[in-house]
């Protein structure tokens, strides 16, 4: 019986150490006063903070008032939080019916859930398309009621950050798919195709969202048949979808115009048809190196809903501003206008910092 010869196995080499928080402290003052120039700019920098940190902060926090009335934020002297406090599930429901809220409550759950859902990448499967496909007219029919025993809720009265998550959540994500379409068909070989897609982005995009808004408000409603009525909420999604997939389109277009030839003619060489092509080969790369494009599209056009109030429809900022009407609550406008800043803020600030985890992630090096 033949000795068995042990072949030592390779040392494990241990993953690079990233550098640790005094390193990184250090460096980072090390590059804040590198030179005259830099140094002069952090210590202007440093003396802005000086003189304008402490009294915000002073009425921010220390002379602001949590809880009361109005009377009591103007004794006080510094910022009337109260009121936000007072006019906060205004801004979330708008004019929604006090007892009926539990209504719209449960559809932003719904919606928080698919959304956030929609975010993990082991759930990208046609499963999120169908959970999509039923959870949409779920919340739809919650919101509007009439049926199950739900009294009826016109959509006019569906205000408030409810209304402005409905219309970026369901605009952003029918207006993409549609934006691909447009994409692939402005660089189609098809004269026809190539001219039809371009006459839409060129034409939606030359015109204000105001307009289109106007548009979908105003002139829709005269090229129906008569009798025939189109919901107003509807026709805001259906103007607000085709200018997303006209701007999202540009986007698109420019990555799969920054990919190489070769992909293409690799794809071409292994037999692939138009569509698997499209699908397995240059849109996954195309979409990926185009993130950042996209996501700065997002959040301008989740910024341009509050543009809606021009037909009629109260979303979150919108309610904000009524709120400032109340004669109980006069004269406090900086803390309502600071708390809409810091939800959208809050909001695009989590879309980005999204984007920036999901293109480390779909790096070629990171996989």
């Amino acid at each position: 019986m033949s000795a068995t010869t042990l072949t030592p196995s390779a040392p494990v080499q241990a993953a690079p150490r990233g550098p640790s928080f005094a390193e990184r402290a250090t460096g980072f003052l090390k590059a804040c006063f590198d030179g005259p120039l830099n140094t002069a700019i952090t210590l202007g920098c440093l003396a802005v903070l000086w003189f304008a940190v402490p009294p915000f902060w002073a009425w921010a926090v220390t002379n602001a008032t949590w809880n009361g009335n109005a009377q009591a934020c103007r004794e006080a002297g510094g910022a009337c939080w109260a009121f936000v406090r007072e006019k906060f599930w205004f801004s979330i429901f708008g004019l929604y019916p006090f007892e009926e809220r539990w209504r719209p409550a449960t559809m932003i759950t719904i919606l928080v859930a698919m959304v956030i859902a929609s975010t993990i990448r082991r759930f990208w499967t046609k499963w999120l398309f169908l959970a999509w496909a039923i959870a949409a007219p779920v919340m739809w029919m919650l919101m509007q009621g009439g049926i199950l025993g739900l009294p009826y809720v016109q959509t006019r009265q569906w205000g408030g950050l409810t209304i402005t998550g409905v219309i970026a959540v369901f605009g952003l994500a029918l207006g993409y798919p549609l934006a691909i379409l447009l994409a692939l068909g402005r660089r189609s070989e098809l004269t026809l195709v190539r001219w039809f897609c371009t006459a839409i982005i060129e034409c939606v995009r030359g015109v204000p969202l105001i307009s289109l808004l106007f548009m979908a408000a105003i002139m829709l409603p005269l090229f129906m048949p008569q009798g025939v009525t189109i919901d107003r909420l509807v026709r805001v999604l259906v103007a607000y979808t085709l200018f997303t997939a006209a701007y999202m389109a540009e986007v698109v277009r420019g990555g799969l115009q920054a990919m190489p030839k070769g992909q293409y003619e690799a794809a071409d060489s292994i037999g692939l048809s138009y569509w698997q092509k499209m699908r397995l080969i240059i849109l996954p790369q195309a979409l990926t190196i185009t993130i950042p494009a996209q996501v700065n599209t997002f959040i301008g056009l989740f910024k341009d809903t509050t543009l809606v109030v021009v037909i009629g429809v109260f979303d979150f900022f919108t309610t904000l501003r009524a709120a400032l009407g109340d004669p109980n609550w006069l004269g406090f406008p900086t803390e309502a206008y600071l708390f809409a800043a810091f939800v959208y803020f809050v909001l695009c600030f989590a879309m980005s910092r999204y984007s920036q985890n999901l293109e480390k992630t779909l790096r070629p090096e990171s996989r």
